[in-house]
């Protein structure tokens, strides 16, 4: 009995003893187990909502590490599951690190993410200096003005490489005499003839127009053109007047029923290609890979690998050619505009994570100008050179860096700018050098020679040129409207989605139907928008962007 009575008092005492150990452990501010107690490299799970399989081991990761003594492991959405996140909230196993993108409002919600305020006073000097003015941005909301995302975007942006709008082979231009392109008839125009002089392109059929709108990218090739034609900023499903902050669901408006009725007649034509609602993202690149569609409505990243392709495979020709298009004259093209720092988006770090100081302080290190270099340049010796006091990449890396599609996954240069904090196109480091390789100049210098024979004809520098000038379009007082955090379950919400997948639906069925029913088919659109009480949308959006506006103090 003695022997009994003496181990469960020495069993009492390591429960007792561990007891307090938890204690203390659950009353600091920060978890850090053992962050500080071993030089062993700490692995930090990191869910990218726009990621892809990689492991975290090409040259440009071994770096990070050896400055960081961090390792990333990566989770993403397989197939772009939209579940994910709900997903991870319904089951409470959090990664350390999330990026989450127009979900991080429900990971707010759950409590699944922490502040950031605070360690932003404390230790954050570099996010301190790369945010400056625009730290205000990233606040959530008027209710709750904490930071719980960083990252994203860059915060000096300016838009040397014009996208999203319409985009038209280079030999189109060519072979045409290098017309002005300026409204959707001109564009028409040129197709049209374009193709009747060469209806086969390399043995293949020629197609005019081609758009991707079977899944997510009907909202980049289909709804977001719609907006840029009709002189719309780049906001999304919504039309903001930026002084006001009144929001007005875009396809309420007339001269978006113009646009799609205009695509109605390219079907009707022949001009469209028919494929353009039921392809996948890889047929449609093997499309423009193989040289044979005239034009599309995109953004640079979507289709850059079949840019790539057809430089690689000797068809420069082939390529694209950004064009401020609209619906007339009169309306102006807001393709450069300068949307400021939109924040809203963001890596935030878990509230169940061991290592929330360590993940604050890699956070905060990718902000530095050390690091920027890094990811944006690669390392000195192996991917650039210092040439008389300048960085130079090495002309096998420029290279591979304008025909490889897998340059940056496998060398990691340019691969960790996105989702992380990034300083921006626009910056420049502490001696003055461009932060990023894709500087202004250097984006010049890397356009392929059929681009640079084209814009020789037109008397242009550079792309940017034919568009109406960012000076003249101002600067943004609301950011974006399709980045806003909105509050899972509200009204604006459950308005949104169910008006969102009807106008997809709608539209697409107006598009592809007789042009004699598109005025009843876009008529009962309408009635359904109104049904579903579209106005009270309007209204919540619009105080959504009011507050924003008072937020950043830009009302």
């Amino acid at each position: 009995m003695k022997k009994q009575y003496n181990l469960l008092v020495a069993l009492f005492l390591v429960i007792f003893l561990a007891a307090c150990g938890n204690e203390s452990t659950n009353n600091t501010n920060t978890k850090d187990d053992d962050d500080s107690d071993t030089d062993e490299p700490i692995t930090l799970t990191l869910f990218n909502a726009d990621g892809e399989e990689k492991e975290f081991n090409d040259a440009v990761a071994q770096k990070i590490t050896e400055e960081t003594g961090v390792v990333l492991e990566f989770d993403y959405p397989v197939g772009g599951n939209e579940e994910a996140v709900p997903l991870m909230i319904a089951s409470g196993d959090y990664p350390d690190l999330i990026f989450a993108k127009g979900d991080i409002g429900k990971l707010i919600e759950a409590g699944a993410v922490i502040k950031l305020d605070d360690l932003i006073e404390e230790k954050g000097s570099n996010l301190k200096a790369m945010y400056g003015d625009q730290l205000d941005r990233l606040r959530h909301s008027l209710e709750d003005p904490s930071i719980y995302t960083v990252g994203t975007y860059g915060v000096d942006s300016p838009v040397w490489e014009p996208s999203g709008t319409f985009q038209v082979q280079l030999d189109v231009l060519r072979e045409l005499g290098y017309p002005e392109i300026k409204t959707l008839e001109d564009l028409e125009a040129a197709l049209t003839e374009y193709v009747e002089k060469y209806p086969e392109i390399d043995g293949q059929k020629t197609i005019p127009l081609s758009l991707l709108g079977s899944d997510w990218r009907w909202l980049i090739t289909v709804g977001d053109p719609a907006g840029f034609a009709a002189g719309l900023a780049g906001d999304g499903q919504w039309a903001v007047n930026d002084d006001t902050g009144e929001a007005t669901y875009k396809f309420l408006l007339p001269e978006i029923k113009q646009y799609f009725k205009w695509l109605n007649g390219m079907n009707a034509k022949g001009l469209l290609d028919q494929e353009s609602f039921t392809q996948t993202h890889d047929t449609y690149i093997s499309k423009l890979s193989s040289g044979r569609v005239l034009a599309i409505a995109d953004q640079n990243w979507n289709f850059g690998d079949a840019d790539m392709a057809l430089v690689a495979d000797g068809k420069e020709w082939r390529t694209y050619a950004p064009l401020p298009v609209t619906l007339g004259e009169e309306y102006v093209h807001q393709g450069i505009k300068n949307y400021g720092y939109t924040g809203g988006w963001g890596i935030a770090i878990s509230s169940t994570t061991e290592h929330q100081e360590k993940a604050f302080e890699f956070l905060d290190w990718m902000a530095s100008e050390e690091a920027q270099i890094l990811v944006n340049w690669g390392i000195e010796g192996v991917h650039y050179d210092v040439v008389d006091g300048e960085r130079k990449m090495k002309e096998e890396d420029r290279n591979r860096m304008n025909t490889d599609a897998n340059y940056g996954k496998e060398t990691g240069v340019g691969y960790y700018v996105y989702p992380f904090p990034q300083w921006g196109i626009g910056a420049v480091d502490s001696s003055g050098q461009p932060i990023t390789p894709n500087n202004e100049e250097q984006i010049i210098e890397n356009l392929n020679a059929a681009e640079k024979e084209v814009l020789s004809e037109y008397s242009m520098d550079n792309w940017t040129d034919w568009f109406p000038p960012a000076e003249e379009l101002g600067v943004s007082n609301h950011g974006q409207a399709f980045s806003y955090n909105i509050q899972a379950g509200s009204d604006l919400e459950i308005i949104m989605q169910k008006a969102d997948d009807l106008t997809e639906q709608r539209i697409t069925q107006a598009i592809l139907g007789d042009p004699a029913e598109f005025d009843q088919a876009w008529d009962s659109m309408l009635e359904e928008l109104e049904a579903m009480d579209i106005a009270r949308a309007n209204e919540l959006m619009t105080q959504k962007t009011q507050d924003i506006m008072e937020l950043w103090g830009t009302k």
